[in-house]
């Protein structure tokens, strides 16, 4: 018997479902369809990988009937281009026996060519915060028509300074509608954005942010500096069938870049690299890539964590050890999904190594060390943020190398001490003020002619 049965949904929704091969709902799933349902406003908290897609998608797509009006009816807000993609994929197959349209806008794309896809009309509109201002501002976008409005990933949005847009789009929408929020974790910024525009909203939270998901086994190597860890990720590789699909997260997009560059040859050319600078159709092609198992090896930022739904994925690995823990929780939420077991491993430096404790403390566990292996050589070379600065003692919050210079005053070169006395005639030409008024200007020129 399929578990969803209970939710007693449409015939077409179902046989979707189980087209897909859902059977049994998550513990978030089960909770928040009938609140949904209801029509109360609702706060979801719940760790990536739980199934929030579809604690919100089913209970929509389960109400939502058939109409030919242009303007959408449901709105889902999400923090990066790649989730929009990837729900409104997600849509279209719960939708498979429905005559439901879905329309996903995003930037880093040309805004004309969605502006002429939104006036051909929309029943779900899956769009991140800017691009979606943009165009109700342009008036092609009208959002009088919206009766539910989602907010996914809201923690991350608000760390990406979506604040101005989320308060300029709640300005547009009628007060009429119900608000569902979804989040990872909870902030004091979130509270504010709750008491401002939702009426009072059930909360839902199922386990308390922090705790790790069962199924995803955790180990960590202790290791020197950049490149050594760079050894040790080209030595874990090398074995293609422990380590069958593999996401490796870097903090910043210029050592995931170097990264990129310093995998040896045979594992390079199974890889791939995407952050915010990357163009949007690389971004894409290197995720369909990964996802299909054209490439192995998926180098991403942190910013990218929370936008990326991939399947199958064998081990997450933390090339550097995030500063913020809820950042370490989104980044392995990316293996054990859909209740498969996971891995992941965690490489830390000296520095990083108080990192790793708040991330301990967040999780009440302790992850395991394991031995760095005999094999793996320990590189001497640092990258520039490893490298020992020089300190001027007289002036510790200066590097001395900046500030080597010459001196501020010195004499002047002989051929500067020279006077210019103003020609073939050596006589000094007379030098007027700049005229204030046009009267001075008149009176300078008749000067001159005398």
């Amino acid at each position: 018997m399929n578990a969803f049965e209970n939710f007693k949904l449409s015939k077409q929704l179902y046989n979707a479902i189980v087209n897909l091969g859902f059977d049994k709902p998550t513990p978030i799933q089960e909770k928040a369809f009938p609140v949904i349902l209801s029509g109360k406003d609702m706060v979801g908290i719940a760790q990536t990988g739980t199934g929030k897609t579809l604690a919100y998608l089913l209970p929509l797509l389960h109400e939502i009937k058939f109409s030919k009006q242009l303007n959408p009816r449901i709105l889902i807000l999400v923090p990066t281009r790649e989730l929009v993609l990837q729900l409104v994929e997600n849509i279209e197959s719960l939708t498979t026996y429905m005559n439901i349209r879905a329309l996903g806008v995003y930037g880093g794309t040309n805004i004309n060519t969605q502006k002429q896809a939104v006036a051909q009309g929309t029943d779900i509109l899956v769009a991140t915060p800017g691009r979606l201002y943009d165009l109700a501002v342009s008036g092609v976008l009208q959002l009088n028509g919206i009766k539910k409005l989602v907010i996914d990933e809201v923690d991350i949005m608000l760390d990406l300074g979506f604040r101005p847009q989320l308060t300029n789009i709640f300005d547009l929408l009628k007060e009429r509608r119900q608000n569902i929020m979804f989040s990872a974790t909870m902030t004091d910024e979130i509270d504010v954005l709750i008491d401002d525009f939702f009426v009072a909203p059930a909360k839902i939270s199922i386990a308390v942010s922090g705790t790790p998901l069962e199924n995803i086994a955790q180990q960590s190597y202790p290791v020197p500096n950049f490149y050594t860890k760079v050894n040790l990720l080209n030595h874990l590789l090398t074995d293609k069938d422990q380590f069958g699909k593999v996401l490796v997260f870097v903090s910043t997009k210029k050592n995931s870049d170097l990264l990129f560059e310093s995998l040896e040859e045979n594992i390079k050319s199974e890889s791939c690299v995407i952050h915010s600078n990357k163009t949007q159709n690389y971004r894409i092609r290197s995720i369909k890539q990964f996802d299909e198992g054209k490439n192995r090896i998926l180098i991403s930022t942190d910013v990218m964590a929370r936008g990326l739904d991939l399947d199958k994925i064998t081990h997450v690995i933390n090339f550097d050890t995030p500063h913020f823990p809820e950042n370490y929780m989104h980044r392995i939420g990316r293996t054990g999904r859909a209740q498969e077991e996971g891995k992941t491993i965690l490489f830390y430096t000296e520095k990083e190594e108080e990192w790793k404790i708040a991330i301990e403390n967040l999780m009440l566990i302790k992850i395991p060390v394991l031995e760095f292996p005999v094999e793996v050589q320990i590189s001497k070379e640092l990258i520039p943020e490893e490298r020992p600065q020089i300190v001027d003692l007289k002036n510790p919050n200066r590097n001395s190398a900046k500030i080597a210079r010459g001196p501020a005053f010195h004499e002047k070169k002989e051929k500067n001490v020279k006077i210019n006395s103003g020609g073939k005639g050596g006589l000094t030409r007379r030098k007027y003020k700049k005229p204030q008024k046009r009267g001075d200007k008149i009176q300078n020129l008749r000067s001159k002619k005398r």
